[in-house]
């Protein structure tokens, strides 16, 4: 019964995913401001995509740091949640880590949560305590992109196997989920660094999520009528 009702609510969330991905390309030409320009710090990160991005094609994979980070973050999501992880292993082949309990964010956590962004963003606060203001602004920015670039392309390569943390809650429900956690935290990023309020990227989501749903429950409408007509 609760795979089921995971696979409804999975269904459901499809237009939602739709929704955050019209979001995102809006959003992303609103944050390059009036003046139609990214500034130097948005190039950069940008930069750091496409390094991380090149080097994925042209290199071999750093499949040993991705599994070291992927059973880090269920470590870290675990403790979080009050669970006890222990013994963690890694190796080119997978890993694994033992956690005294369990829940939908500490399975799918390292889906979503960009491990070393993470440790790279800690590292700039850490440097923006002492030194005023952040030195070197750009190459934070460059770091940040390389390494969501490292999660994003791994997450996609990681989801195209099968794997056991997916298929714990459903495919289409962690899909689903996946998709829009990472969407919502690229939203919450560029209304936080650009020129992109708040207040217009939840005018934004109102607007698409609106459509959306709007649009299915015209397609359903439609169907029934021509069925039973």
């Amino acid at each position: 019964m609760a795979n089921f009702l995971r696979l409804l609510l999975g269904i459901v969330l499809l237009p939602a995913c739709w929704a955050l991905l019209r979001s995102l390309l809006e959003a992303v030409c609103l944050s390059a401001g009036g003046e139609g320009a990214f500034s130097a710090e948005t190039l950069s990160l940008l930069g750091g995509i496409a390094a991380f991005a090149l080097c994925w094609m042209a290199l071999a994979h750093p499949v040993k740091a991705y599994v070291l980070g992927h059973e880090l973050t269920h470590a870290i999501w675990g403790l979080l949640f009050g669970a006890k992880p222990s013994r963690l292993k890694v190796g080119e082949d997978g890993g694994s880590v033992r956690l005294t309990k369990s829940n939908v964010l500490i399975t799918l956590a390292p889906y979503f949560f960009p491990f070393y962004t993470f440790i790279v963003i800690i590292a700039a606060l850490v440097t923006f305590a002492f030194l005023r203001p952040l030195p070197f602004l750009p190459l934070w920015m460059f770091l940040i992109g390389f390494t969501w670039a490292f999660h994003i392309l791994f997450t996609l390569e990681t989801l195209s196997l099968r794997q056991p943390d997916v298929k714990t809650y459903g495919r289409v429900f962690s899909w689903t989920f996946i998709f829009i956690v990472n969407i919502a935290i690229v939203l919450v990023w560029l209304a936080s660094t650009s020129d992109l309020t708040f207040a217009g990227l939840f005018e934004i989501l109102v607007k698409r999520f609106v459509s959306a749903y709007v649009g299915v429950y015209d397609i359903i409408a439609k169907s029934i009528k021509f069925i039973f007509k």
